[in-house]
């Protein structure tokens, strides 16, 4: 799908991978660009930068979701695209509190469902439409330092893979973006972590794999080439894989 006056929604647009997608896809044409973020100044300012329409918005709750897609509509029309970016990462092994997990899964994991509850029913009936989930290169391996984020995000791709199954028939196209290391307000201060060891991307690298790869409407999104090398290994040798993700975690805490 070509951007150039759709209709577009980026949520966690007040810096990161989001601010970086609102960019490319205002200079790819987007007739109208709707900006969310539970930091509401954060992203009005950068609404303001590019003549967008910013709104704070909490993607965990799906009436906010639903305001969102209801004022998207109310200023533009019908959403083309519909970009659920927004995350949270919350470090810890399987006695991370109840609630850091829980909401790891309210943000990373079921913001997903309550956008494309909101939009995917209204761009099958048009027969056209675009959802782009950023997920992360953990959903397709894991995070070796939080349980919470590694549980959420494999959520979140068997999600949009139900997604494209139900929807793609009837011209609904899903991606998944799934990048290691990007430089951003959520990876601030982790080079050097194992998400980082094959370089830190920035925002706007990631915006350029996604125009190309919603151009081919592709669904999955690797701006680190290697993480097709890694999902390979994965799928080829899953317990020699795992092998080597027990000695990048001992590399993590040599002490355990």
């Amino acid at each position: 799908m070509k951007i150039k006056d759709k209709i577009v929604v980026v949520t966690g647009a007040a810096s990161g991978i989001g601010k970086g997608l609102a960019e490319r896809f205002r200079r790819e044409g987007a007739r109208g660009l709707v900006l969310a973020d539970i930091d509401g100044d954060g992203v009005n300012a950068v609404a303001g930068e590019l003549g967008a329409v910013g709104t704070a918005c909490d993607v965990g709750d799906e009436a906010q979701v639903t305001g969102l897609v209801r004022l998207a509509e109310a200023r533009f029309g019908p959403v083309d695209i519909f970009c659920s970016n927004a995350g949270i990462l919350r470090l810890g092994d399987e006695d991370q509190p109840d609630g850091e997990i829980l909401d790891s899964f309210r943000v990373n994991a079921l913001a997903h469902v309550y956008a494309a509850r909101a939009v995917a029913p209204g761009m099958a009936e048009r027969g056209s439409g675009y959802l782009l989930n950023t997920v992360s290169a953990a959903g397709i391996l894991i995070q070796v330092d939080s349980v919470a984020y590694t549980m959420s995000k494999h959520a979140a791709i068997g999600f949009a893979e139900f997604l494209a199954a139900k929807y793609g028939p009837k011209g609904v196209k899903v991606s998944v973006l799934c990048p290691m290391g990007v430089r951003s307000e959520m990876t601030r201060g982790r080079e050097g972590k194992p998400s980082s060891a094959d370089g830190m991307l920035e925002p706007e690298d990631v915006a350029e794999a996604v125009v190309e790869a919603m151009d081919d409407e592709r669904f999955l999104i690797f701006p680190h080439a290697i993480v097709h090398d890694y999902a390979a290994r994965k799928a080829a040798d899953r317990d020699r894989w795992l092998r080597g993700m027990a000695r990048v975690r001992q590399s993590v805490f040599p002490d355990e």
